[in-house]
């Protein structure tokens, strides 16, 4: 985002809003949104309504005022709303933070919105807060009983063989970083009268149930899929901030007036939110900037919307396909500027030409190269390739005529007063032929002196040698001081001339035809090398996620070993498994995937 970003957005704006039980993206945030160039670190703090979810997000903006408190019971957010910062402590990258609509409001009393916040705000952060007030009971878990409903609200890939086990593996991967913020937490955090952290607390608190009644089945579900969905968790306790009186108009209370130790631990927080929340990526490394959070948000609400389940695929696809198809454009206008800075038509050779379209060529490929991702079967690469070879051509063209036409000026300048001198009749007398011939040869030498006539002109001047066959042969034929022997004999030297230079035309027309295929070739060698190296990259990235989320799945079905779960345990290593096999599939050679033809 630019420097005058707080300005453009000095308090939040509505993201996605309730409109009628259906979400509606604001234009106005999009507009925001599309002009944050920057990678972005998406917030987003969800939690039921009037648990002291602003005064957190305003705390992280830097402000004490911006998402409003409300004063009632009655939620006062509709929809998601979005407020973009400066990053306080990443320079070069912007914060984005979201926040949702109260979950539970008694009023709307609508769960399935409820809902699909809940998953919107999963699908669009890097880091999730989950806001809630107490103790962690299993009144706050049925709360927050929309993450047992995230496998029904999100699809990882568009597959109809994918099942929920694969998902589980996908979503670990691109799921954010789960933090639970406790308000108004009152207990003394020990367990056998030994102090523990508030992260032991959460983990305590997750430990499952043994038994199969639908009791421990209600129990288990939500804590185990925060295990299973949210490998990357902390938690955080806060004392009351201030007297219950005061609680309604919080963003008014100075900071003398509030509990100390609120304040310390919403520091510490905030600093933890601010130092450890990564930039929002994609499968693959795909750093999020603001147009692209901006695409994934009209992506998800779009599928929402028209009663389809967001597809994580989907939505990079998409995205994909708009950023792939500004890169081809991005690589040829980098090809034009680079062409045009280099190229003086006529050029003397094919060759030099060629050189210079292949170094431009290279150039724009690695530009689409760092543009484009997720190009599926090469559509877009083959696209630039096919472009760039008409480009190729089109210069090529370009430079055909420009020769043409400069050697066409120069031979009309050149020999035009010969003309003139043949027809006032100077060469039409005795001796006049040879007088005639050696006029010739010192225009050819001249015309042959001249600088920058490019790659048309041998040919040029033997299709004008041609087209005066007639007068040159009637000048021969007019002059008395040669024999009848000696005019055949001129004669066959004429023609013999002529056949030389149409060999040497055709040796140079296979010759050039040569540098084109050769040409053609070194370009689909360009495309596949730098095609090869970056599917390298991007299977090192992917080996790279997967062995974390692998690494990731083994603690988990350790603690659920330990916990004595041994059934939860063989359906997390049938998960393992199958990540297993993926990964397997990661190292298949590239060679006979890597192909723009």
């Amino acid at each position: 985002m630019n420097m005058a970003s707080e300005s453009h957005m000095p308090g939040p704006v509505c993201l996605t809003e309730n409109t009628k039980g259906h979400l509606v993206v604001n234009p106005e945030a999009l507009e925001n949104l599309s002009a944050i160039t920057q990678p972005v670190v998406v917030v987003a703090i969800v939690g039921l309504y009037r648990t002291g979810k602003f005064y957190l997000m305003n705390k992280l903006a830097g402000k004490n005022k911006g998402f409003s408190l409300g004063s009632t019971v009655k939620s006062h957010t509709k929809g998601i709303w979005m407020w973009c910062v400066p990053h306080p402590k990443k320079p070069g990258h912007t914060l984005v933070l979201l926040d949702t609509e109260g979950l539970g409001d008694i009023e709307k009393g609508d769960n399935e919105n409820d809902s699909w916040i809940f998953a919107l705000a999963i699908l669009l952060s890097s880091t999730f807060v989950y806001n809630s007030l107490g103790t962690i009971n299993q009144q706050a878990m049925d709360q927050l009983h929309y993450v047992t409903e995230l496998t029904d609200r999100i699809k990882a890939s568009s597959s109809p063989d994918n099942n929920y086990v694969e998902d589980s593996a996908d979503f670990v991967s691109f799921f954010p970083a789960f933090v639970w913020a406790l308000r108004d937490f009152s207990l003394e955090l020990k367990t056998d009268e030994e102090p523990i952290t508030p992260d032991d607390y959460l983990e305590l608190s997750l430990k499952l149930r043994k038994g199969a009644d639908i009791k421990s089945k209600s129990f288990n579900d939500p804590r185990l899929c925060i295990r299973k969905f949210f490998p990357k968790r902390k938690c955080f306790i806060f004392d009351r901030p201030a007297w219950r009186k005061n609680l309604a108009h919080l963003e008014q209370l100075k900071e003398e007036d509030l509990n100390p130790d609120f304040i310390e631990q919403v520091a510490e927080f905030c600093s933890y939110i601010l130092s450890h929340s990564n930039v929002k990526t994609l499968s693959g490394g795909i750093t999020v900037n603001g147009p692209r959070l901006e695409s994934l948000v009209l992506t998800y609400v779009s599928a929402i919307s028209s009663g389809d389940l967001p597809c994580i695929e989907n939505a990079v696809l998409a995205l994909a396909q708009i950023e792939n198809s500004a890169a081809v454009q991005k690589a040829i206008a980098h090809y034009d500027q680079q062409m045009g800075q280099k190229v003086q038509l006529p050029m003397e050779t094919l060759q030099e030409l060629l050189d210079l379209h292949r170094d431009s060529e290279r150039e724009a490929i690695e530009v689409f190269i760092r543009s484009s991702f997720k190009d599926v079967d090469h559509l877009f690469q083959k696209e630039l390739a096919a472009q760039l070879d008409k480009k190729r051509d089109d210069f090529c063209e370009q430079n055909r005529k420009a020769s043409s036409d400069r050697c066409s000026a120069l031979l009309q300048d050149i020999f035009s007063p010969l003309e003139e001198e043949v027809k006032e009749g100077i060469y039409s007398k005795p001796g006049g032929y040879r007088l005639f011939i050696h006029k010739l040869q010192d225009l050819k030498k001249k015309f042959y002196e001249e600088p920058n006539k490019g790659i048309q002109a041998e040919e040029m001047l033997q299709m004008y040698l041609q087209s005066k066959e007639s007068m040159t042969d009637a000048i021969l034929q007019t002059d008395q001081t040669l024999t009848t022997k000696e005019k055949e004999i001129e004669v066959e030297r004429v023609k013999a001339e002529s056949a030389q230079a149409s060999a040497k035309m055709l040796e140079e027309m296979q010759r050039k035809n040569e540098q084109m295929m050769e040409q053609k070739e070194r370009s689909y060698q360009e495309h596949v090398k730098q095609l090869t190296e970056k599917m390298e990259r991007d299977r090192a990235q992917l080996l790279q996620e997967q062995e974390t989320t692998l690494a990731l799945k083994l603690q988990e079905q350790e603690r659920l070993l330990k916990e004595g779960f041994e059934n939860e345990s063989r359906r997390m290593q049938n998960e393992i498994q199958i990540l297993r096999n993926a990964m397997k599939n990661v190292f298949f050679p590239l060679s006979r995937r890597c192909t723009i033809s």
